[in-house]
């Protein structure tokens, strides 16, 4: 029989206000006298709910149907955001996890939908999990005249023509609004003709070239929908961002409205911060290794299991879930053999059954520990935790609060720990507390003028009807006009004097990969069977996919056996090595063109496009501990990369004169390098992963030591321009962020970096903080 969870024993005892620092007390009871990982901790306060009227335009079935379901009204946010999109205007709803942002869409649509029966919705988001669980709670309010469907990849082909026929409500993702139905559209004319508003559900997720690709998708979506004589209304849902209006207008290219503050309940919670301890393992060049983030966060979840407490761990990646998820039952084996089964896993890949299993056991008590990757984080309604563990850094503010937001959704007093991995920004924000939880969350980054990403947008939208020079202002205007001109060039695009038509009887939409580059992708392909596992980006398949690599589906290890660029395959086999495969390569940069440049003196910042030249010469085998096996050569050809750089040069003279001697600038710029590619995460929505680094003690382009920041996307995503605005800023925490390592001499926590293509040699921890001051006092 299930347990209760701990806020209901809490609240029976009449101190549920102090069971958030209850939790985190005993969390701390195992940690040895002396080494408590706790660097912060802050209690948030409660904050009570606001609610109003229901909009006087409602439709009553709407109204009754809501409170049924126990809404017996809206909080304020949600009836301001409906009512402005009821009015016409397009709008944006920031608010935090679990504040209703679903109603405030739902409201206007369907009274809609009821007034006007011939009316049509569409409704995005960015995965079919989220769109399943929204088509379901729509269902739930059962009311007559909405007929809402799904249509994604899992939708049945016989149901496919239904939907298109008598749907009223489109529940679907970009990557069918993309593949499927505007390269259709005039089979869904009835559908677009009475199209009224269109929702994009966790818009804040569409950033980089996944944004950038989403952006030109809408305006390809309004171009066929005024081609039917509809102007839908757009109503956004975000986590909250900052300038969440700006933000939906570069991704939709009209003024949008926004709403950003949140009457909704929140209970209140504690926030606590914590670094694992240094082990006495060694890493690469010998560098101190701190306790794995998955291993502390096996560690502490069990703790909350013991205490009968429900609890979320939110994990990087689907094998990290799965093994923070055995770790903590292993754990707990060793204290009550009824424990570990009260444990389980919870990431993509499951089917929807099973989620819904999960989910339910969780709500209920049943489940009290769930490890899970961000499968939890967007939408699904999870209500009543007593704890959640965020392990490592999830990637922005947005998602950090997002996670949190799990936590005490009932009103209960609630836990969230914050744990760090060996990581530089991790370690920046574990000793910075007010970065976490006073600093505002971070604008979206897109650029949906990245010509590499327009290219394939505008073969699109000519394939599906001709572009003409009026609608070219919604793709870039005079920018547009240069990348149509080499479409006409490559032959792909006829120009005539209406405008500019398909060249060819093949759609375009099936080579375009909105959630990457686009173009051919390689393909992963099990050798045994032949399946098709996933496919990877040419332009990083000799990182991800090399000979020997580990590569990760669903949970499951493969070794990759061979890479074939040329057919665009690489051939694996199922294994599950004890070991991770982490590449090693030689880049070379050069500047293609300086868009901005300051000088200050001695230091001159710049911004530009460059390209980047990358060979894998081999990889190492890691333990989950960070223990480096072994090194093994490779022989692959070079990679080429043209994208958007930030870069810093500084006269040899002031760093000699700030003590930083000759023979260690190349490793004082190293370990700069390393650091700022780490810490601009936390000012532009981006991951370590999607951008790279390079630093010289004399670059031929510049003359100077110069370090180079550059996105690892074709064109850029607006990561190293974003960079270059908060230059200042940025540079600051990096320096912040070494000095808070408690390592002697470099380690992963601020200096070393897990995509060092030379082995983390030569770096200088001391030097780069020297580097720093010496930018940084050029230009305060």
């Amino acid at each position: 029989m299930a347990q209760p969870g701990l806020s209901v024993v809490y609240a029976k005892l009449g101190s549920v206000v102090d069971q958030g620092r209850r939790l985190l007390d005993r969390v701390l009871a195992g940690v040895p006298a002396g080494e408590s990982p706790l660097t912060h901790a802050r209690d948030l306060p409660l904050r009570q709910a606001d609610h109003v009227d229901w909009p006087a335009w409602t439709a009553p079935a709407v109204v009754e149907a809501f409170v049924e379901t126990g809404v017996r009204e809206p909080w304020r946010h949600q009836a301001e955001a409906a009512s402005l999109a009821w009015s016409g205007q397009h709008v944006v709803l920031a608010t935090g996890t679990a504040s209703g942002k679903s109603l405030a869409y739902q409201l206007p649509v369907l009274s809609t939908l009821l007034a006007d029966t011939k009316a049509t919705a569409l409704y995005l988001s960015p995965t079919k999990a989220l769109g399943a669980d929204q088509l379901r709670s729509l269902e739930e309010l059962g009311i007559k005249g909405v007929r809402a469907s799904a249509y994604d990849g899992d939708t049945p082909m016989a149901e496919r023509d239904w939907v298109k026929a008598h749907a009223n409500w489109v529940f679907t993702n970009p990557d069918m609004l993309h593949r499927g139905i505007l390269p259709q559209h005039p089979k869904w004319l009835r559908f677009f003709r009475r199209l009224k508003y269109v929702v994009i559900d966790e818009c804040h997720s569409y950033r980089g070239v996944f944004g950038s690709h989403v952006a030109l998708l809408m305006r390809r979506l309004r171009r066929v929908a005024r081609k039917y004589g509809a102007n839908p209304i757009f109503v956004l849902a975000s986590a909250t961002v900052a300038d969440p209006s700006g933000s939906a207008q570069r991704l939709l290219g009209v003024p949008v409205s926004a709403v950003v503050d949140d009457f909704s309940p929140r209970a209140s919670r504690t926030v606590a911060l914590w670094e694992p301890p240094l082990t006495s393992l060694e890493g690469e060049n010998g560098a101190p290794v701190r306790r794995s983030a998955g291993a502390e966060t096996s560690r502490i979840l069990a703790d909350l299991v013991v205490e009968g407490a429900r609890s979320l761990a939110f994990v990087r990646s689907r094998r990290g879930a799965e093994l923070t998820a055995l770790g903590t039952q292993r754990i707990l084996s060793e204290v009550d053999s009824e424990l570990p089964p009260r444990v389980a896993a919870y990431r993509g890949g499951f089917l929807p059954e099973e989620r819904r299993a999960l989910e339910k056991a969780l709500s209920t008590g049943d489940l009290l520990g769930v490890a899970t990757t961000n499968a939890l984080e967007l939408g699904v309604d999870i209500a009543g935790l007593d704890a959640v563990v965020v392990a490592g850094f999830p990637g922005t503010l947005a998602s950090f609060w997002q996670q949190a937001g799990r936590a005490g959704r009932s009103g209960d007093s609630a836990l969230v720990v914050f744990v760090a991995r060996d990581d530089p920004l991790d370690t920046y924000l574990v000793h910075n507390p007010a970065a976490v939880l006073d600093r505002p969350v971070e604008a979206t980054v897109l650029d949906p003028l990245n010509p590499y990403v327009l290219g394939p947008q505008l073969a699109c939208a000519a394939s599906e009807m001709p572009l003409t020079p009026a609608c070219l202002d919604d793709f870039g205007g005079p920018l547009a006009e240069a990348v149509l001109a080499d479409l006409v060039a490559e032959k792909l695009l006829r120009k005539r004097p209406a405008g500019w038509y398909w060249a060819s009887h093949d759609r375009p939409h099936a080579g375009v990969d909105i959630r990457g580059s686009g173009g051919e992708q390689v393909a992963v392909v099990e050798a045994d069977s032949g399946r098709m596992l996933g496919t990877v980006d040419p332009g990083s398949a000799c990182w991800q996919v090399h000979p020997g690599a580990v590569y990760l589906h669903q949970g499951r290890s493969y070794v990759v056996d061979e890479l074939d660029l040329d057919s665009g395959l690489a051939m694996v086999h199922r294994e599950d090595p004890e070991w991770t495969t982490q590449p090693r390569d030689c880049v070379d940069i050069t500047v293609v063109r300086e868009v901005e440049r300051t000088d200050f003196g001695g230091v001159s910042v710049s911004l530009g496009e460059v390209e980047v030249t990358t060979q894998v010469v081999g990889y190492l085998r890691r333990l989950p501990s960070g223990v480096v096996l072994d090194q093994i050569p490779l022989d692959l050809p070079e990679q080429t990369l043209q994208t958007r750089a930030v870069w810093y040069s500084v006269d040899e003279s002031l760093l000699l004169a700030a003590g930083v001697e000759a023979k260690r600038i190349p490793g004082a710029l190293h370990a700069a390098e390393h650091a700022a590619i780490g810490l601009l995460p936390l000012f532009a929505t981006c991951d370590r992963w999607d951008i790279g680094g390079v630093s010289t003690a004399a670059h031929p382009d510049t003359g100077m030591p110069t370090v180079f920041v550059h996105d690892g996307h074709p064109g850029g995503a607006g990561f190293a321009d974003r960079g270059h605005s908060a230059l200042r800023a940025w540079l600051s925490a990096t320096r912040a962020a070494i000095t808070a390592c408690s390592c002697p001499m470099g380690c992963p926590s601020c200096v070393q970096s897990p995509k060092c293509g030379n082995g983390n040699d030569p770096l200088d921890k001391a030097g780069a903080v020297l580097v720093l001051d010496v930018v940084l006092g050029k230009i305060a």
